[in-house]
C-alpha cells in the first residue's frame, strides 16, 4: 500500500512551487532532460496512449524561432529559461496501441473516430505536460507554464509534416525571485467541490 509523501515532498511539489519568470543562467544537460521524462511518462493515461510529444528548445537558434512565435512577455521568458519544452500531443497515438496496451488486441479501432481522436490525444496529452511539470519540480526544477503563442505556426516550425499538434509551453530551470508575483488566491473546497 502506497504512503503519503512528507510535508517538504508536498511543499516542493505543491505548497511552496511558483510560476517563474526569472531564471539561472545554466545549462540543463541531456541526462536531466532525460530524467524528467522518464518520470512523467509513468503517469496514468486512456488505455496507456501516451499521446504526448515533447519538443526541448534549448538552442539559441531554436530560443530564437519560438519566442518569435509568443506574444507579450513570454518571447523574453523562452530567451532566458535554461530550456522550454512544447507540449504537443500526437493524433497518430493509436499506431502505437499494440505495443502500449498489448493485452487488447483492437485498441487501436477505439480511437478510429476523429473527434474521439482529438479528444483522447488533447486530453492526455495535457495529463502528460502536468506530469512533466510536477517530474521536473519532483527533481529540483521550477516551471514556468504557459499559453500566448500563436499554435499554428509553432505546428508548422517544430512539427511540420506530422499530426502533432502543439498545446502548450513550459520554461523549465532554476527560477529566480525576479518578476516573481505574489501567489495569487485559490478557490476553497467548498467553492470547486461537492461530495454526493
Amino acid at each position: 500500500m502506497s504512503q503519503a509523501i512528507h510535508d517538504p515532498a508536498l511543499d516542493q511539489l505543491f505548497r511552496e512551487a511558483r510560476t517563474r519568470n526569472g531564471w539561472v543562467n545554466e545549462t540543463l544537460p541531456d541526462a536531466l532532460l532525460r530524467e524528467i521524462y522518464d518520470l512523467a511518462k509513468y503517469g496514468p493515461t486512456s488505455a496507456n496512449a501516451s499521446p504526448a510529444r515533447f519538443v526541448w528548445v534549448r538552442s539559441p537558434e531554436a530560443k530564437q524561432k519560438l519566442a518569435a512565435l509568443t506574444s507579450g512577455t513570454n518571447g523574453p521568458k523562452i530567451l532566458a529559461a535554461p530550456v522550454t519544452v512544447i507540449i504537443g500531443y500526437d493524433l497518430d497515438f493509436a499506431q502505437h496501441l499494440p505495443r502500449l496496451f498489448p493485452h487488447a488486441p483492437d485498441a487501436k479501432h477505439w480511437f478510429a473516430a476523429p473527434e474521439v481522436e482529438q479528444t483522447t490525444a488533447f486530453r492526455n496529452g495535457t495529463l502528460q505536460g502536468a506530469y512533466l511539470i510536477m517530474a521536473a519540480r519532483a527533481l529540483g526544477l521550477d516551471a514556468g507554464p504557459m499559453s500566448g503563442f500563436d499554435n499554428a505556426a509553432v505546428d508548422e516550425a517544430f512539427f511540420a509534416g506530422t499530426r502533432i499538434k502543439s498545446n502548450f509551453i513550459s520554461t523549465l530551470g532554476h527560477g529566480t525571485e525576479e518578476n516573481l508575483f505574489p501567489r495569487s488566491p485559490r478557490l476553497a473546497f467548498d467553492e470547486a467541490n461537492q461530495i454526493v
